[in-house]
């Protein structure tokens, strides 16, 4: 069935968004008043587009931006730079092919912005999300997240790039997104796969396909993640029937292509742990010794603690909970889910006490609501046992 007229400008609209705006930065608008003028553009195009679309709705897009660009900073003092952008104004005809929109990745994923900021301008530059949108799906009032944007874009005005953009940390903002998984009416796991396919296209790294593979294979087990209560379900006890056999498919194919270039980067690594768990018929058959393999590769790349924790689980799990007690005690028991870890390790090694005691302990420190039921449950199931 064709959908409605309105909804295809709609998706066409926030597709070019991106683009245009990208066109605008890098002919020497300061990072605010372009994506104003590119707001005005769209507003024009929702106006005009339904009687009669452009032939080329990028170029039209793009001048019509430039035009609201140029109206916005007229002013005496500012004449003769102005006289010299109207000279560069594009010709009518269609827009040039290449894609800026990798500039705008780096832009806003900028190192002067802190994290929440740059995820921020990075759904609204990029992504084309509103901000009524983004501030729902931080349950943050729109008034703030506005605020929050706008000092974003201050912050970039006027950035120039005369190298090239850092990867890593375009990466790291995507990956911060992705995290958030759902919240409002904006699905922000779904929307960071769509911005990482669209990275991946503009630009070949290794570590990108790592990121867009470990986002697939995460994303895959979605389904069976919660119960109809809202409970955490674990890994090992997940209904693999309803796994997106298509998405991982595509995760560990993009995945090989990225591991056959020989550039391991933390990404690739982090796939390929997902992967094998995704391979795994059942959770008695995971390939738990070449996962402690690849948490070894993912340690001597990052050098993290919380890496190192997720270790000791499957050395656990792969030599044992006795070898995995080992290594966990090698960290230090203030790091995030440490508790927990332990408690499942002294569980499985037939310590129900400890174990029971060391859930409660992890509940109290969770950082969500979900996490917390699910590790007071682990606490009740154990103390409900007769003691011997």
């Amino acid at each position: 069935m064709t959908p409605p007229v309105a909804w295809r400008d709609e998706a066409l609209l926030r597709s070019l968004t991106p683009s245009v705006l990208a066109v605008l930065v890098r002919r020497g608008a300061d990072f605010a008043a372009a994506e104003d003028a590119v707001q005005d553009a769209l507003v024009e195009a929702v106006r005009v587009w339904p009687a009669e679309q452009p032939r080329d709705p990028k170029g039209w897009l793009v001048t019509v931006a430039w035009r609201r660009f140029l109206d916005a900073t007229r002013s005496e003092a500012a004449r003769r730079r102005r006289e010299v952008r109207a000279e560069e104004e594009p010709l009518p005809g269609p827009a040039p092919a290449a894609d800026d929109t990798l500039r705008l990745y780096f832009l806003c994923a900028h190192p002067s912005l802190t994290p929440s900021s740059a995820v921020a301008l990075t759904l609204r530059a990029v992504g084309g999300l509103t901000t009524r949108q983004i501030a729902q799906a931080y349950l943050v009032p729109e008034a703030t997240m506005a605020q929050r944007i706008s000092r974003a874009k201050r912050t970039v005005s006027g950035v120039r790039f005369d190298r090239p953009g850092d990867v890593a940390t375009v990466l790291r903002v995507l990956y911060l997104v992705f995290n958030e998984g759902y919240s409002g009416d904006v699905d922000l796991a779904a929307e960071a796969i769509r911005l990482t396919r669209r990275l991946a296209a503009a630009i070949d790294h290794p570590e990108v396909a790592g990121l867009l593979a470990l986002m697939l294979l995460h994303h895959a087990r979605r389904a069976s993640r919660t119960a109809p209560d809202g409970a955490l379900v674990p890994l090992a006890e997940q209904d693999r029937s309803r796994w997106d056999t298509a998405s991982i498919a595509e995760g560990v194919e993009i995945l090989q292509a990225a591991l056959a270039r020989d550039r391991l980067g933390e990404f690739q690594a982090q796939a390929a742990i997902a992967a094998l768990h995704a391979d795994a018929p059942t959770a008695e058959e995971t390939d738990w010794v070449q996962i402690v393999e690849w948490y070894d590769e993912l340690a001597g790349l990052t050098d993290s603690p919380v890496v190192r924790l997720n270790r000791a689980v499957a050395v656990g799990e792969a030599d044992g909970p006795r070898a995995g007690l080992a290594a966990l005690a090698a960290l230090d028991d203030s790091l995030p889910r440490h508790a927990a870890a332990a408690a499942f390790l002294h569980e499985r090694d037939g310590d129900p006490a400890t174990a029971a005691r060391l859930y409660a302990e992890a509940a109290r420190r969770a950082t969500s609501l979900a996490e917390r039921d699910h590790l007071t449950r682990q606490a009740a199931r154990l103390n409900s046992r007769p003691r011997p």
